[in-house]
């Protein structure tokens, strides 16, 4: 069946096109009785206004893009949920594209995404991501752009963030004040900005406190997996029976190295203590509860969103926009993984 056009709303009451639009947007200079026959008439037909020609007439699109590195970690599920909470309110569509940590597939997604005409673009950058001129390009077409989590400081657009270097330093902090005395970490990829400043804040806590920094207890955990927490656990307790705790980059491989250490008769926490990042709902569940670093990941997605909303809103109204970065607060959540 054919869809019904406004054409034909306005045809059939007798009144203008123009009349009748005004009529469902409830127009002040319409009355009462035209607006009540053109909403009743518009429901009985099942009316639904084109998309595209409002598109055209607006120039807006009321789609945003979405790229995000991997959609089943936790953290970035809770992101995905306060992005779409805060557009699905604003009537804004959100395209989420998940560039598995790829480079190569991040830049197709963001020419995908041009060419659909997104009007605005939320990205949390791929670990292999290193040269950014596909985002300068989407800057340079006055495209609004908003990074978070997983950024590049040098690029000139806002940015929602936490203060990763001062989150570590403060787990790692937490060990110190527990009794610990030599630290290990199982850190990220070396190239993410978060990965590079949870490995800095770690470093300056041992050192502020008269702990020798000893490069030989820092694992490099590229995929991030519950599999890599325990391989660098067996590993870490091979090469380095001393060690009394661990901070780790994320609560996924804590979880893992946690699990590893048990099944070697380490007793947490009182062997070695150890504090994860993010407090993914499974840190809770675990045998001991997992001490971490709680991430805000809904109020990170939906500051995002209201930050490239009104960036949007001012590029519509042909006003400049001054990048901001926005940075929100952590808090370490003491569990059983330390000791109380």
């Amino acid at each position: 069946m054919k869809p019904i056009t406004l054409q034909e709303i306005a045809d059939t009451l007798g009144i203008s096109v123009s009349t009748a639009s005004k009529a469902l947007k409830d127009y002040p200079d319409v009355s009462q009785r035209t607006k009540r026959l053109v909403k009743e008439l518009a429901a009985t037909l099942n009316y639904t206004p084109n998309s595209f020609a409002v598109n055209l007439r607006t120039k807006e699109s009321m789609t945003i893009g979405l790229i995000i590195p991997e959609v089943v970690h936790h953290f970035f599920s809770s992101v995905i949920k306060g992005i779409i909470y805060q557009a699905e309110k604003k009537g804004y569509l959100v395209i989420t594209l998940q560039s598995n940590e790829s480079y190569e597939l991040e830049k197709k997604q963001i020419a995908l995404l041009m060419r659909k005409n997104v009007d605005g673009i939320l990205i949390s950058l791929a670990n292999q991501t290193a040269n950014f001129d596909h985002l300068k390009e989407v800057i340079e077409q006055d495209k609004p752009l908003v990074m978070f989590d997983k950024i590049a400081k040098v690029l000139p657009c806002s940015k929602v963030i936490i203060n990763d270097r001062k989150a570590a330093y403060t787990a790692t902090k937490h060990l110190v004040d527990s009794g610990c005395k030599r630290i290990a970490h199982f850190r990220g990829p070396l190239l993410p900005q978060n990965s590079i400043d949870r490995f800095l804040g770690y470093k300056k806590a041992i050192e502020d406190h008269d702990i020798q920094y000893d490069p030989s207890l820092v694992y490099i955990c590229e995929d991030m997996s519950f599999e890599e927490g325990k391989k660098y656990a067996q590993k870490l307790y091979e090469e380095h029976k001393d060690v009394d705790g661990i901070f780790v980059n994320t609560d996924l491989v804590a979880i893992g190295a946690i699990t590893q250490l048990k099944e070697l008769g380490v007793k947490i926490p009182e062997d070695i203590a150890i504090v994860g990042f993010s407090n993914w709902f499974m840190s809770s569940a675990i045998t001991p509860t997992l001490t971490t670093i709680d991430q805000p990941g809904f109020k990170m997605g939906k500051t995002a969103f209201k930050r490239l909303l009104k960036e949007m809103k001012k590029k519509k109204n042909d006003e400049k926009t001054d990048p901001k970065i926005i940075e929100l607060e952590t808090s370490l959540v003491k569990r059983d993984s330390t000791p109380t």
